[in-house]
């Protein structure tokens, strides 16, 4: 690998812990209700607030041992583990996508999806503000290829219509109006076609991985979608075109 492109992807992977230092702010806070840029940094325990230095994402972490440097207690491995995959993760779109608007954008949109992961994981519920911010980058990717514009305003509606009718015809009890929504503004950033087969893919992954829970972990029956949905969206982003050409080649057309 050439040392300038080498040095890119660190850069890349060090600008991605960074923000994924926010999005541990971001996963901690908003289910609380929590201002997400006005309250200082703080320990959760004994409410220290945090000088610059235990802030260095993953770095502080390991040089504290774990621990909070005034209480001495045990911070939670998430704060490590999301900086690492946010950073791990702007280094696979940009190797996979290339060095581009639309690879930036793809970064955005994974940071998104890794904090309504996480929450709608511990809450079932996918923050709204999330939603709102994906709409943005799907406005922004439309404006990009708006001569592809019809793709991705049909890709808006491709999925999020079909989950509407099955929650009106559950009464809600099927999925919830955040999953439509996730759907609605993803679908409109990569079009109908990948939407389409993120859902697939989601819902693959949701029947898999949720019935072998409920089995060894003894797991409740009602499952948290979102979680599932992102994977779907991410991988059908990184490699849809690939996997759809590979499935129509099957067809035979």
């Amino acid at each position: 690998m050439d040392i300038i492109l080498f040095a890119a992807y660190i850069i890349i992977f060090l600008y991605g812990i960074v923000i994924g230092s926010f999005l541990n702010v971001c996963i901690f806070r908003i289910p609380k209700k929590e201002n997400i840029v006005k309250i200082n940094s703080h320990c959760m325990n004994c409410n220290k607030r945090l000088h610059w230095y235990e802030l260095i994402p993953l770095f502080s972490y390991l040089i504290q041992g774990g621990k909070c440097r005034g209480c001495k207690t045990k911070l939670s491995v998430q704060y490590p583990l999301i900086e690492g995959l946010n950073g791990l993760l702007y280094v696979v779109i940009c190797f996979i996508n290339g060095m581009n608007v639309d690879s930036l954008l793809y970064c955005l949109l994974i940071s998104a999806l890794i904090v309504l992961s996480i929450i709608d994981w511990r809450t079932y519920e996918i923050p709204i503000g999330i939603n709102c911010f994906i709409l943005a980058l799907g406005l922004i990717m439309t404006a990009i290829h708006y001569e592809d514009w019809l793709n991705h305003v049909i890709g808006f509606f491709a999925v999020s219509v079909f989950i509407w009718i099955i929650i009106i015809a559950t009464k809600g009890r099927g999925m919830g109006g955040g999953d439509m929504k996730l759907m609605a503004v993803s679908g409109l950033m990569l079009g109908w076609k990948e939407i389409i087969l993120a859902f697939v893919i989601g819902c693959i992954l949701a029947s898999i991985i949720h019935v072998a829970r409920m089995r060894i972990t003894k797991a409740d029956h009602v499952l948290a979608f979102g979680p599932y949905l992102a994977a779907g969206i991410f991988i059908a982003a990184m490699f849809g075109n690939q996997m759809i050409g590979w499935y129509i080649s099957q067809l035979g057309f």
